[in-house]
């Protein structure tokens, strides 16, 4: 496994419209899924697209469990610890009318934070690494952290949920920390 260098908004590749996974899965999308999940844990994240680590694949993997400080900060807890789901080719089936606002942050557009409003509830259709094909209702943060992550595979980020005023705030910010 590798940790893999994470793309930092604005950059381009972060805009682009990642592929359809194309099963059964070869080697090298196993060992990227891997890798995923290791840079996810390292950064540390509770979910990471492939197209944050510029890999243009409909690919992304959460460990919503990740989220608990104690378990994210303590070096003891073991990987029996972890959640880690992988979702391939995901896509939402419905979304609710209800909405629910929770502050995202994202490794892409690190050390920042916002209020964002998604729907509350979602229903997604997504496949696994063997090419089984799943589809469940989701609530509360797991449902904002399938959009979030989600988005990444459309080219959209967290930060396009916000006024234009604040988003060009934030990118003039990322481009002044993060030069070169």
């Amino acid at each position: 496994m590798a940790i893999r260098e994470i793309l930092i908004h604005p950059d381009d590749r972060l805009r682009e419209v990642a592929k359809p996974v194309v099963f059964p899965l070869s080697d090298d999308v196993k060992q990227i899924i891997k890798d995923m999940a290791e840079t996810m844990y390292d950064a540390p994240g509770v979910g990471l697209a492939a197209p944050q680590i510029d890999v243009s694949l409909q690919i992304a993997v959460t460990d919503t469990l990740w989220r608990s400080d104690e378990v994210r900060h303590d070096p003891d807890k073991s990987g029996a610890d972890r959640d880690l789901k992988v979702w391939l080719n995901p896509e939402f089936l419905w979304k609710s009318d209800e909405s629910a606002t929770w502050e995202e942050g994202c490794l892409s557009v690190p050390e920042t934070y916002a209020d964002v409003t998604r729907p509350a509830a979602v229903r997604l259709r997504w496949f696994d690494m063997d090419g089984g094909q799943h589809e469940k209702d989701f609530t509360d943060f797991l449902a904002v952290a399938l959009q979030h992550e989600f988005d990444h595979l459309l080219g959209k980020l967290f930060i396009d949920y916000l006024s234009p005023l604040k988003r060009n705030m934030i990118t003039k910010k990322m481009k002044k920390l993060f030069k070169g």
